[in-house]
């Protein structure tokens, strides 16, 4: 029999005390929120991504904008070249900070209905996207 050496696992390894910060993506592209829909989905075709972090002309995030969003928007009959992405985020600015816990902005994103969360530092700037597991 061969002896098995026992490391006691940090704090962190539980997932109920695990932080936003120890399980995010990485941000991804970023762009401003005065760019088109039609340029925002061509960023997203070259950066092959489904979504974007969008920040304003300070670099602070002010939201998210996925492709089918994007796409949902491009199709609709009110749709001109003229639309930002600032006119399709509105007043709807959500984030997360690093140091929240995973369990708790999950439970947030699961209330709100989300898929996918900036997380942004104190001074606004996107650090990274939580996304939910299917």
């Amino acid at each position: 029999m061969t002896p098995v050496q026992m490391h006691p696992r940090p704090a962190s390894a539980n997932p109920i005390h695990r932080t936003v910060a120890e399980v995010m993506d990485a941000a991804g592209p970023q762009v401003c929120d005065d760019m088109s829909v039609e340029v925002a989905l061509s960023v997203m075709a070259a950066a092959r991504t489904g979504r974007l972090v969008v920040c304003d002309q300070d670099g602070q995030c002010t939201g998210l904008v996925t492709q089918a969003e994007l796409t949902a928007v491009r199709d609709g009959s009110a749709y001109t070249d003229r639309v930002r992405l600032r006119d399709i985020l509105g007043d709807r600015w959500t984030f997360t900070s690093p140091v929240t816990t995973a369990a708790e902005a999950e439970r947030t994103m699961r209330y709100l209905r989300l898929g996918a969360l900036p997380v942004v530092d104190e001074q606004g700037s996107a650090l990274g996207i939580l996304a939910l597991s299917r």
